[in-house]
């Protein structure tokens, strides 16, 4: 289960918009506590009267109206009884329990989810701290739901396996989508893509959100969206080229903003470092059982472990960069942070070992070989700026370091 809040000044815009998912027969009201009335008898007047009074205790707190999306597995079919009893477990643990609330039942995405809408006002006018409710309360009462009803764990690969993904998940089409529809298929990929990858980029998560035509946009540095640190989400076409109008982070009903994925980098660094190993494992596998004759046939060997290889190209062509995206471990290194042997130049190199980067690396090792201590060309232009640093090596660590595949291949 994923839980995503979102606090609000506007309780009218929270409720129009899950009121008009009921008429659009996209959403049916599920659940209502703390009215007076049974479900089947509140009127959409007393739905939002009940909240409205509440919130007029207190006419200083401004940010009084809780907007609240918990997302369930594709794959788990879950009864409304199920649903309510989850919605009510989930609004006590997190400190709302006592609070009027409304809880519809969404079905306008790939997977089953709820929304609920309530108010942080007491009955006194006192107002609920909001401070930390998705890093604190949230979090804990999420682990303890998914344990009490036997729910799919967020962060699990079971959460998001690349097949689901793939089925649920589709690419962006902009010729075919009106402005309404464009935006519910882009909230599905982020929805699907942000919670769950390991990116501490926002390069690394282009090269994710690429994949269903989508780019995350700061705008050029002279931008006013880049000087106010905002973000834009924008439609890509076949060829990678921007269509229509962006759509600011800001807009959608879950965190997707600058300021999260600046949390998510930090929290994503730690987090991924474990698997660097497997790309790294299934990269020299590929080399050693499979005649690797271009970056083609190398994507080709590591789909087959679920491993997307994006290659960066310059104007001329020339592969200058390249992004592991790992779905089964939903992790995505630049290949310099998985080691030296891994980035573009070394990859060149193994693959075509005539090539002028494959003689540069050659010389290189060579040169150490020969003199048994600090190494520097003579004309560094010669060499890629990772080529000419200084080294300091002996003769048998040097020889571990040539071994071609496995635990020898080179790493930073």
């Amino acid at each position: 289960m994923v839980a995503v809040i979102h606090s609000s000044k506007s309780l009218r815009n929270i409720l129009a918009y899950n009121e008009n998912k009921v008429r659009q027969a996209h959403a049916n009201l599920i659940y209502a506590s703390g009215y007076a009335k049974d479900l089947d008898q509140l009127t959409a007047a007393d739905r939002i009267g009940m909240l409205r009074k509440r919130n007029e205790l207190n006419s200083r707190c401004k940010i009084n109206t809780l907007h609240v999306s918990l997302n369930f597995h594709p794959d788990e079919k879950l009864t409304i009884e199920t649903l309510q009893q989850i919605s009510e477990s989930y609004m006590a643990k997190i400190g709302f329990g006592s609070q009027p609330y409304l809880v519809y039942q969404h079905h306008d995405s790939s997977h089953p989810h709820l929304h609920i809408v309530t108010t942080n006002i007491r009955p006194d006018g006192s107002r609920i701290s909001l401070h930390n409710l998705g890093k604190m309360q949230s979090e804990s009462a999420r682990k303890e739901i998914e344990i009490k009803f036997g729910l799919v764990r967020a962060g699990t690969a079971q959460q998001v396996d690349i097949a689901k993904l793939k089925s649920t998940v589709k690419k962006i089409q902009y010729e075919q989508s009106n402005p309404q529809g464009l935006k519910k298929a882009i909230a599905d990929v982020l929805l699907a893509i942000l919670p769950t990858y390991k990116f501490t980029s926002l390069p690394e998560l282009n090269a994710v959100l690429a994949q269903y035509q989508l780019l995350a946009d700061r705008g050029s540095k002279e931008s006013r969206i880049y000087k106010h640190n905002g973000l834009v989400y924008r439609v890509l076409d076949k060829q990678g080229k921007t269509v229509g109008v962006p759509i600011p982070a800001s807009a959608f009903k879950f965190p997707a903003t600058l300021k999260y994925l600046n949390r998510r980098f930090q929290e994503n660094i730690s987090a991924r470092d474990s698997f660097k190993v497997r790309i790294r494992n299934s990269v020299d596998t590929a080399f050693h059982h499979k005649a690797i004759k271009s970056f083609d046939s190398l994507q080709h060997e590591l789909s087959k472990e679920n491993i997307h290889l994006v290659l960066r190209k310059n104007e001329k062509r020339v592969v200058y960069g390249l992004t592991y995206i790992d779905h089964k471990t939903r992790c995505v290194f630049n290949g310099s942070d998985i080691g030296k042997a891994y980035s573009a130049n070394a990859i060149n190199a193994r693959i075509y070992p005539n090539s002028v980067e494959a003689a540069s690396i050659r010389k290189l090792e060579q040169s150490v070989i020969t003199t048994n201590g600090p190494w520097e060309p003579q004309n560094r232009s010669q060499y890629k700026p990772e080529y000419w640093q200084v080294f300091t090596i002996n003769r048998d660590l040097v020889k571990t370091l040539m071994q071609p595949e496995g635990d020898g291949a080179i790493t930073a």
